[in-house]
């Protein structure tokens, strides 16, 4: 997921009336108190996405731990079976 950034004024779209590229763009001012909040809500943005990924990594892991459970079980009915056939077959 990429954030839009478009919304915050530090990240001011390109517009057709924008200076020349000659002429440098004025610095860009913000208050204590913008910049906080602004910290503040990338934070928050920041771990939400860290709590899904959490999640997601969890539901895999559990994923990964009942497929490595099947793959045994699997295993040793298929031992199991060969091993059945083969005393068949010596008898």
């Amino acid at each position: 997921y990429v954030r839009d950034l478009s919304s915050w004024s530090r990240w001011p779209s390109p517009r057709r009336d924008s200076p020349a590229p000659h002429q440098p763009a004025p610095p860009f001012k913000f208050t204590i108190s913008e910049s906080c909040d602004w910290i503040k809500e990338e934070f928050q943005f920041l771990q939400a996405q860290y709590h899904s990924l959490k999640l997601e990594c969890e539901k895999l892991a559990s994923e990964k731990t009942e497929m490595q459970r099947h793959y045994v079980m699997y295993y040793e009915m298929s031992y199991g079976i060969n091993d059945l056939f083969s005393t068949n077959l010596e008898k």
